[in-house]
């Protein structure tokens, strides 16, 4: 997929088009390379509380051992794909915490034929939650050597450029039928329905349910819905609010995300330490032997590395009931 080709044309709309505003900013990634990068990018466009379009073009990937799509980044392989490929569900994570109704992602995407067979028998593999509204369609990937290019999204620009102010499933009705004979094969992403959270239902086993069905994306975003709502009732210096850090650190960790969710578990511990809970308190323990046993699990060394020193800091408060954890964590620090 040759994703950078169709950025001249999205840079040639008017960004207020894009948004539908007066005025907006536009952020754009050409061929990223580091899936950090990526996710900081997003995160910081993410708070922003007006409306966000995500346009996406590029290649899917399954991570064999999870079962996980990610989206190839410039220097992304086959063996490196775990650390160089920006996970789906990081995007789920990420706008699952936006208001509902003020997110659509566009997007353009190839499939390998792991990420192509699992999206027939798991349509929602590419779910970003209740919150966001996705358009777009995914083709197999092409053989080595061929070209493809995103006419999809390419569609969409052009008709962004020529000022119809069209609802966005026009766009999606017109760009598909557009860009099919470029692909007759490919499948149309519907966007999702957007809906808040209902206070009187016990979310727990639904947001379970999805991640032991391996639909990661779908929990996070249905967690980090919750957690906004907790927020805004209770504050961020709230048990409520704490909660729902510890219940996206254990679905970081059931996605096979350790370092994802190492920082959540220390997030967590020093939100109950914030509280008044004393460092003896077997919650607290719980929370920074969790980070402590996921940082363990670490396979960056860098990653690991960048975590440590608040491990430390927070294992010299809390030694927990393990005796030598915290001599062991600095010894493989120093190392």
């Amino acid at each position: 997929m040759d994703a950078a080709s169709v950025l001249p044309a999205l840079a040639a709309v008017p960004p207020g088009v894009l948004t539908g505003t007066a005025t907006a900013t536009v952020v754009e990634l050409a061929d990223p390379l580091d899936p950090q990068t990526v996710l900081t990018r997003l995160r910081a466009a993410a708070a922003s509380p007006g409306p966000m379009v995500l346009c996406l073009a590029g290649q899917l990937h399954l991570d064999r051992r999870q079962g996980l799509p990610h989206l190839a980044l410039a220097r992304t392989t086959a063996a490196t794909l775990r650390y160089t490929a920006l996970p789906w569900h990081w995007l789920a994570g990420e706008l699952g915490v936006r208001a509902p109704g003020t997110t659509t992602v566009v997007a353009d995407l190839a499939a390998d034929p792991a990420v192509w067979e699992r999206l027939a028998t798991a349509p929602d593999l590419l779910h970003l939650g209740p919150g966001s509204l996705l358009y777009g369609r995914v083709t197999p990937a092409p053989r080595r050597g061929e070209p493809m290019t995103p006419a999809y999204l390419r569609s969409w620009a052009e008709l962004w450029r020529s000022g119809a102010r069209l609802p966005y499933a026009t766009l999606h009705a017109e760009s598909a039928a557009h860009a099919a004979s470029t692909a007759p094969e490919a499948r149309l992403l519907a966007p999702a329905p957007a809906h808040a959270p209902a206070v009187d239902q016990d979310p727990h086993p639904a947001i379970l349910a999805a991640a032991m069905a391996g639909r990661h994306g779908e929990a996070a975003a249905v967690a980090a819905a919750w957690e906004r709502e907790a927020l805004r009732r209770h504050g961020p210096r709230s048990g409520e609010a704490g909660h729902w850090t510890e219940v996206r650190a254990d679905l970081a960790r059931l996605a096979g995300e350790p370092a994802r969710s190492c920082e959540l578990w220390l997030a967590a511990a020093e939100s109950r330490l914030t509280l008044g809970q004393p460092t003896d308190d077997p919650d607290v323990e719980g929370a920074v032997d969790r980070a402590h046993h996921q940082w363990q699990l670490i396979g960056d060394p860098e990653r690991a590395r960048a975590l440590g020193p608040a491990l430390i800091a927070l294992r010299r408060r809390v030694p927990g009931r393990r005796p030598g954890a915290l001599a062991a964590l600095i010894r493989r620090m120093a190392g």
